[in-house]
C-alpha cells in the first residue's frame, strides 16, 4: 500500500468522530507500526492532523487557518484557468449536456467544471458547489438554485472546504456529481492535496453517478493523493487529445468515455 493511499485511509477513518487510535490503524493499514508513525508525523507536520496519546485527531476549527488563509497543494486557480482553455471549454459544454432539466447536481470546484456554467442556463437546476467562481457564474441565471457548504475559504482555489470530520455539508443527494482531477490513470483519480480528497469523498458519497472532467494532459500528469478507483467512476469527459491507450484503459474498466469536440 502506497503512502498516498494510507493517508487517504487515515483521513477516512477519522471522519465522523475526529479521532483514530493507533491500534485501529495498525489493524487496517498494510504497513508496519514504524511506517504508520512516520505517516502520522508527516501528516501532522502538514497540519492535516494532531498526534495525541494513542492515536491522532483532526485539527480543531480554532487550530485551523482563519479568515480564508488556508493553503492547498497544487496549481493556484488563476494559473490553472489559462491552461488548455479551448479543450476545457468544449469539455464543459459536453458535460453540461449530460444534465437534465430541473434536476439536482453537484459541481466540484475547478477550472474545467467552471466551463459548464454558461450552458446550464434555462435548465432550472439545483446546484451544490464548493466553488465561489461557480457561484459567481451561476448567479445571473434566475432559474438556477445555488447551495454552498459551510467551511473555510481557500483563496488560491477560491473554494470552500470543511474539516474532514465536520458534518456541515447540506443534506443533499444528487443523480450526478461533476468533478475535476489533478491526474487520472490506471490507479484512479488523484488530487494534489489530501484536504481536497476528504472533501470530494463526501461529495462522492452523495451522488449516484460520478462524472470526471479532465483535459487530455491530466492522463500524463503527476501522481497524487487517491480520491477514488476507476471502478467508482461512471463517465470521463475529455478532449480528442486523449491517447488510444488511455481510451482503452477507461473502456476496459467499464468507464463511459465522452470526447468533447
Amino acid at each position: 500500500m502506497h503512502a498516498n493511499e494510507r493517508e487517504r485511509l487515515i483521513v477516512e477513518m477519522m471522519q465522523g468522530r475526529g479521532f483514530v487510535s493507533f491500534q485501529e490503524l495498525d489493524s487496517r493499514l498494510d504497513a508496519s507500526p514504524a511506517t504508520i508513525r512516520r505517516d502520522l508525523e508527516r501528516m501532522a507536520q502538514r497540519g492535516q492532523l494532531k498526534r495525541v496519546r494513542g492515536g491522532a485527531r483532526l485539527v480543531a476549527r480554532d487550530e485551523a487557518p482563519a479568515g480564508g488563509q488556508g493553503h492547498l497543494s497544487g496549481v493556484p486557480f488563476h494559473e490553472n484557468i489559462g491552461r488548455h482553455p479551448l479543450e476545457k471549454s468544449a469539455i464543459g459544454k459536453a458535460a453540461a449536456a449530460l444534465c437534465r432539466p430541473g434536476e439536482a447536481v453537484m459541481i466540484d470546484g475547478g477550472s474545467t467544471t467552471l466551463q459548464m456554467c454558461p450552458h446550464l442556463a434555462g435548465l432550472n437546476l439545483q446546484v451544490l458547489t464548493n466553488s465561489l467562481h461557480i457561484v459567481s457564474a451561476l448567479l445571473p441565471q434566475p432559474g438556477t438554485r445555488i447551495l454552498v457548504p459551510a467551511g473555510t475559504v481557500f483563496r488560491e482555489q477560491n473554494i470552500i472546504l470543511s474539516a474532514a470530520g465536520d458534518d456541515s455539508m447540506p443534506r443533499f443527494h444528487a443523480p450526478r456529481l461533476f468533478m475535476g482531477a489533478a491526474a487520472i490513470g490506471p490507479q484512479g483519480v488523484m488530487q494534489a492535496d489530501v484536504v481536497l480528497v476528504a472533501a470530494e469523498r463526501r461529495l462522492i458519497e452523495r451522488a449516484d453517478e460520478i462524472i470526471i472532467l479532465v483535459d487530455s494532459s491530466k492522463f500524463s500528469g503527476p501522481s497524487g493523493h487517491m480520491v477514488c478507483d476507476l471502478a467508482e467512476i461512471d463517465t470521463v469527459v475529455t478532449d480528442p487529445g486523449v491517447s488510444q491507450a488511455d481510451r482503452k484503459m477507461l473502456r476496459d474498466r467499464g468507464v463511459n468515455l465522452v470526447i468533447a469536440a
